[in-house]
C-alpha cells in the first residue's frame, strides 16, 4: 500500500514488506544498512562515491523490468523492494559466479582467510561447484612500495583503492588500465605508493588483492586476538585495534569513530608497531659500573636510581635535577614523573622539548586546545595554517581540513616553504620570517582600528600587506565559522611567543578561533598532569618556576631523568651536549639506543603504548584510557609502575596506587570542570610580556621533522623507514628548503 508523504522531506518505502522511512535522493542501500536489512556488495562503502562495478547488491523492485543495483537506485514515494525474492536472489548468485570465474580460490594462503567479504559471501550466494572450466586469467604482481602487498589476481575490480585515492587521500596513485577481461589495477607507471594514509586501502579491499606487507604470512585473523587501544604518534588520537598472537602485536587497524577518526588511520599509526620489536628493544634493567653496562635485577637497579637522585638533591639542592618527559608518554606518567621531581625539590621538568621560545609561557591555556572539536574542523567555512606542513606533522588532520576545503571552505597557508597539500588552496604565503607576515595580516585586519603598545612595537617596521594579505583577512572575516591553526613549525619556531601573539590578535579581529597543533600523542595529557616548569598538575600556579627545555639544554641541571626520550633525536638545541655533561642520568625507556649507552648511568626499561595501560588527551581534548594490549618484552614493566616504586623509594607521600586508572582518576578529581583556556583575551597581556622579539636565520625557523622520524618508535619501525617519506633522511635536524 502506498502511503502519501508524511512530510517534505520525507516518505515512505517498502522493503520485504516492511515499511521504511527514507529521504529524497538517499540510495536505496542506505535506507537498507540503517533499517538492519542487508544487502549483500563488494564496491559499496559509505565513505565513497557511488560506483556500481561489482552489482553483487542486485534487488528487485516492483514495476522494474530487471534486477537494480541497490547503490545506485534512489529511493522514490511508494518505492517497494525485495531484496529475498527469487529474483533477486538468483540475480545475487549469478554475479556471484561469474565473480569467481577468474579468482584464484587460494583462500588457504590469503591473508585475507578468515575475514574476506569475498570468501563470506560466496557461502551464502556462490555454487559448491563452478560450471567453467576454462583457462583463469592471470595478472602479474606488482611491487608498490614496503607497505602494501599485491595479488591483482584476485582483484574484482570493485575499484575502492581507487575511489579512495581521488576522493578521501587526494592523490590518485591507483587506477585501472584496460577494458573487458584485461582491466588492470596498478600504477601508471612503476612507481611505489606513498600517501600517509595509503594503507587504508587494505582495509578497504573487499578480496586479498591489497594486503599489509609486514604483516604478511605471519598470523590468521581466527588466531588473533583484538584489543581497543589509541595512536601514540600525533594529537589527533586516532581510534585503533591492535591484533594480537601470543601475546605480540601483529597489525594495527582502525576502530570507527565518526568523532575522531571516522574510518581511517595514518600508515604511521597502522605500521609504528614494528617498532615494538626493534633490535635495541631493553630487555633488562642496566648499571653502568666503570664505564660497563651490567644487567641487574629490578631492586638492585630502582634502588641505586632513587638513591643517586636523593644523594644529587642533598649535595646540591633540588634545582640540579631535571627531567625530560617525553610528549606521548600517557598521563599518568607525567603526573607520577612531576610528583617525584618536585618531592625532590626540583621544578625542573618539561615535556615541550622541541619548543625554543618559552615567553609569555604563563599566559598558556591548561593545555594546547585546537580551539574546537575535530568534527568541527570538517564544517569550517575558512581557515588558517600558520608554520604547518600538516600531512607530515598530524595526517589525520589534513584530512579533516582536506574535507573542508573540498566544501567550499577557503583554506589559506603561511610557512616558510612550499608544502604539498592535496586541495584547493586559497592564498598560500611563504616567508622566511613568520612573524613579518603575520604583522602584515594583522594590519590588514585592523586597518582603522587601534592596537595596544604591546602590539603596536610589534607591529613597528614590519612589512605593509599587500593584495593577498586583504584576501585572506577578508576569507577569515567574511566566513562565518574560521580559524588560524598554529602549526609545528610555529610552535618550534625561535620566535615563537611573537607568533602566538601575533596570530592571536589576528584571530580575534577576524573573530576566528585559534587552535593549536601539538607535539606527541599527550602534549594535553602531560599539560594537564604538571609536566611543566611553570605549573602544577590542573593548571595549578606555582609561586616559582623551574628550568625549561631550552635551559635544561642549557647545561643547568647536574642530574637528568629521562623519560621515553632520546635526547639528540626528540629535543631541540644542545640537549645531547648537556646530557653527556650530567652526571647523574637516570633513563625509563623501552630502547637501549646509543645515545642511552653513551650518557645514561641506570637505564630502566618501560613498555611502550602497546604494553602498559594509560591515558592520551588529544588536541580537542578527549580524554581517551586504554589498556595495554600485548605482553611486556623481556623484564620491561609500565612506565608508571615504575615512577610509583620510585617514589615509594624516595618516601614520597601517597604513593601507593593500585592502577593507573587510581592515578587518573586522582588528577581528574583535581581538575574538576573546567575550560581549556585558549582565550583570545590574553593577547594583549601577552604582548607586553614579550620585550624584545628574537631574532633568528630562516634556518633556525624551519624546523621540520620527518613524518616518520617523530618518535622512538616510529624511527625502528623498519616498513616506515623505507617508504619514500623515510628515504633521504637520518635523524631530525634543523634544515632549511633548497
Amino acid at each position: 500500500m502506498t502511503r502519501t508523504n508524511m512530510s517534505q522531506d520525507k516518505f515512505t518505502i517498502e522493503v520485504n514488506g516492511v515499511e521504511l522511512e527514507a529521504k529524497p535522493g538517499q540510495m536505496l542501500i542506505e535506507v537498507t544498512d540503517a533499517a538492519g536489512i542487508y544487502i549483500p556488495r563488494f564496491c559499496y562503502h559509505k565513505k565513497l562515491s557511488v560506483a556500481a562495478n561489482c552489482r553483487m547488491c542486485l534487488v528487485e523492485v516492483e514495476k522494474a523490468p530487471k534486477p537494480l543495483p541497490a547503490c545506485a537506485t534512489p529511493v522514490m514515494d511508494g518505492m517497494k523492494v525485495s531484496t529475498k525474492s527469487a529474483n533477486a536472489l538468483e540475480a545475487q548468485k549469478s554475479v556471484m559466479e561469474f565473480l569467481l570465474i577468474n579468482h584464484p580460490l587460494d583462500c588457504p594462503i590469503c591473508d585475507q582467510g578468515g575475514e574476506c567479504e569475498l570468501q563470506d559471501l560466496a557461502m551464502g550466494y556462490g555454487r559448491d561447484i563452478s560450471r567453467y572450466a576454462e583457462r583463469k586469467r592471470v595478472v602479474r604482481d606488482k611491487d608498490i612500495g614496503p607497505l602494501i602487498s599485491t595479488d591483482m589476481t584476485r582483484c574484482i575490480h570493485c575499484t575502492r583503492c581507487i575511489r579512495f585515492g581521488e576522493e578521501i587521500a587526494g592523490l590518485q596513485e591507483l587506477g585501472a588500465m584496460g577494458r573487458g577481461d584485461r582491466m588492470k589495477i596498478g600504477t601508471f607507471i612503476e612507481q611505489s605508493v606513498d600517501h600517509e594514509l595509503s594503507g587504508n586501502v587494505i582495509d578497504l579491499c573487499p578480496v586479498g588483492a591489497l594486503n599489509s606487507k609486514p604483516y604478511r604470512f605471519s598470523a590468521r585473523a581466527w588466531e588473533m586476538i583484538q584489543h581497543a587501544t589509541i595512536a601514540p604518534h600525533d594529537c589527533f588520537g586516532s581510534n585503533l585495534y591492535a591484533h594480537v598472537l601470543n601475546g605480540r602485536v601483529k597489525r594495527m587497524v582502525p576502530r570507527s569513530n565518526e568523532a575522531v577518526n571516522e574510518t581511517w588511520i595514518s600508515d604511521r599509526d597502522r605500521f609504528s608497531y614494528e617498532g615494538i620489536y626493534a633490535e635495541d628493544r631493553l630487555q633488562s634493567p642496566m648499571l653502568k659500573t666503570n664505564g660497563q653496562w651490567q644487567e641487574c635485577s629490578w631492586p638492585d637497579a630502582l634502588e641505586k636510581a632513587a638513591s643517586g637522585m636523593k644523594a644529587l638533591v642533598d649535595a646540591h639542592g633540588g634545582n640540579a635535577l631535571g627531567a625530560l618527559v617525553s610528549p606521548s608518554a600517557t598521563t599518568e606518567e607525567a603526573y607520577l614523573a612531576a610528583r617525584v621531581m618536585r618531592h625532590l625539590g626540583s621544578g625542573n621538568i618539561d615535556h615541550r622539548l622541541r619548543q625554543q621560545d618559552f615567553r609569555g609561557q604563563q599566559q598558556d591555556g591548561l593545555f594546547p586546545w585546537l580551539g574546537m572539536s575535530i568534527e568541527e574542523v570538517s564544517g569550517l567555512d575558512a581557515a588558517l595554517l600558520v608554520g604547518s606542513n600538516l600531512r607530515h606533522e598530524v595526517p589525520m588532520m589534513a584530512h579533516r581540513i582536506r574535507k573542508a576545503a573540498l566544501d567550499g571552505a577557503a583554506i589559506s597557508l603561511l610557512n616558510p616553504e612550499q608544502f604539498e597539500y592535496l586541495f584547493p588552496i586559497h592564498e598560500s604565503l611563504v616567508a622566511e620570517q613568520l612573524a613579518d607576515e603575520l604583522a602584515s595580516l594583522v594590519k590588514a585586519a585592523g586597518a582603522g582600528a587601534g592596537f595596544s603598545e604591546g602590539v603596536s612595537s610589534l607591529l613597528a617596521g614590519t612589512p605593509e600587506p599587500g593584495e593577498s594579505h586583504q584576501r585572506l583577512v577578508a576569507s577569515l572575516s567574511d566566513a562565518g565559522n574560521s580559524a588560524i591553526f598554529l602549526g609545528l613549525i610555529s610552535v618550534r619556531h625561535a620566535d615563537y611567543a611573537t607568533i602566538r601573539m601575533l596570530a592571536a590578535e589576528l584571530a580575534k579581529l577576524t573573530n576566528a578561533n585559534l587552535g593549536y597543533i601539538s607535539e606527541g600523542a599527550n602534549s594535553g595529557g602531560a599539560s594537564i598532569a604538571g609536566a611543566l616548569p611553570h605549573r602544577g598538575p590542573s593548571g595549578e600556579q606555582l609561586s616559582s618556576s623551574g628550568a625549561n627545555a631550552a635551559e635544561m639544554a642549557g647545561g643547568s641541571c647536574r642530574g637528568m631523568l629521562l623519560l621515553g626520550v632520546e635526547p639528540g633525536s626528540d629535543c631541540a638545541g644542545n640537549m645531547l651536549q648537556a646530557v653527556e655533561a650530567a652526571e647523574l642520568v637516570v633513563a625509563l625507556t623501552p630502547f637501549f639506543s646509543e645515545q642511552i649507552k653513551a650518557h645514561a648511568d641506570v637505564v630502566l626499561p618501560v613498555g611502550t603504548f602497546a604494553e602498559t595501560s594509560g591515558t592520551f588527551v588529544n588536541a580537542e581534548g578527549r580524554w581517551q584510557s586504554f589498556s595495554g594490549v600485548a605482553s611486556p618484552v623481556g623484564d620491561s614493566r609500565p612506565g608508571w609502575k615504575v615512577l610509583r616504586v620510585l617514589g615509594n623509594l624516595l618516601d614520597m607521600p601517597d604513593c601507593d596506587y593500585q592502577s593507573s586508572e587510581s592515578v587518573r582518576d586522582e588528577l581528574k578529581t583535581a581538575l574538576g570542570p573546567v575550560e581549556p583556556g585558549n582565550s583570545l583575551d590574553t593577547a594583549v597581556k601577552l604582548a607586553d610580556t614579550l620585550g624584545e622579539r628574537t631574532t633568528s636565520s630562516p634556518a633556525d625557523c624551519a624546523l621540520c621533522i620527518p613524518v616518520y622520524q617523530v618518535d622512538a618508535l616510529v624511527r625502528r619501525a623498519k616498513s616506515l623507514q623505507m617508504t619514500r617519506d623515510a628515504r633521504g633522511h637520518g635523524e631530525p635536524e634543523m634544515r632549511r628548503s633548497a
